[in-house]
């Protein structure tokens, strides 16, 4: 009985962290049959998104420290967003006022949105960390990563040789999470192959809405390609780290550092 009140109460907090990615989801797939007249969809999506985020705000579900690594991680994704784009990794076909170099600005907030959820769950769910890598060389693994997603187009794909790496790394971290009274425990790792599952599952409901389009998805959608599970992957580690590293910065004691 336990087990099943523990389940639903785990569905439940998990629900209340998505509520920014949902609103992003439901808008596109709401704005996909909306008329592109008398302002365009992207734009629409753009002023959605603004107006979700002062909201979140003003209601208190996201702290002000919260919002911060909201907006670094904003950044950090638009800038992939630009190069992508650019270099034909995906587009977004759709005309707008809002769109930088092909990039509509609401494509930030998709990035932000992972960054609100992890965010959430910390403060949801209790979350603590131990043997967490020191913050340099958490910074350093972090920003190789990052790079290889530009690197990668002229220079060898290092992307298994970083999961190596991050597995070998963190190896010994577990993530602790409670549910009422109760704590559990999973390898840090694993948390880092869900979250990017459950991206996956969700860029593909985006696509199919037309949120942006893979090559491959210009004919007619089509399932986006399991290897860009890796790449999730890959960016919710940079995520996770932006905010562990931030979180030990402030003195927050949810994160056990290797001794």
């Amino acid at each position: 009985m336990q087990k099943i009140r523990h389940f639903i109460r785990f569905t439940y907090l998990e629900a209340i962290c998505c509520v920014f990615p949902v609103a992003i989801f439901l808008a596109l797939a709401v704005s996909r049959y909306l008329p592109s007249e008398p302002i365009a969809r992207y734009d629409l999506l753009l002023v959605w998104c603004l107006f979700v985020q002062i909201v979140l705000l003003v209601t208190r579900y996201e702290t002000k420290e919260e919002f911060k690594l909201i907006l670094i991680f904003h950044a950090i994704g638009l800038g992939l967003e630009l190069f992508k784009v650019q270099v034909g990794s995906w587009s977004y076909p759709e005309d707008a006022w809002s769109k930088v170099f092909g990039v509509p600005l609401y494509a930030g907030f998709m990035y932000a949105s992972v960054a609100s959820y992890i965010c959430q769950a910390f403060r949801r769910f209790d979350l603590r960390i131990t043997e967490f890598p020191r913050p340099l060389l958490a910074s350093l693994i972090g920003l190789l990563v990052y790079l290889n997603f530009f690197t990668h187009h002229w220079l060898f794909d290092f992307r298994w040789l970083l999961m190596g790496l991050v597995a070998v790394v963190f190896l010994r971290s577990w993530v602790y999470y409670r549910l009422d009274e109760t704590v559990y425990r999973m390898p840090l790792v694993l948390s880092f192959g869900l979250i990017a599952w459950f991206i996956w599952l969700a860029e593909n409901i985006v696509t199919f809405f037309k949120g942006w389009v893979y090559p491959n998805q210009e004919e007619g959608w089509e399932l986006v390609d399991f290897g860009k599970l890796s790449s999730w992957f890959l960016l919710v580690i940079i995520t996770i780290l932006i905010v562990a590293v931030e979180k030990y910065r402030l003195g927050d004691p949810s994160i056990e550092i290797k001794t």
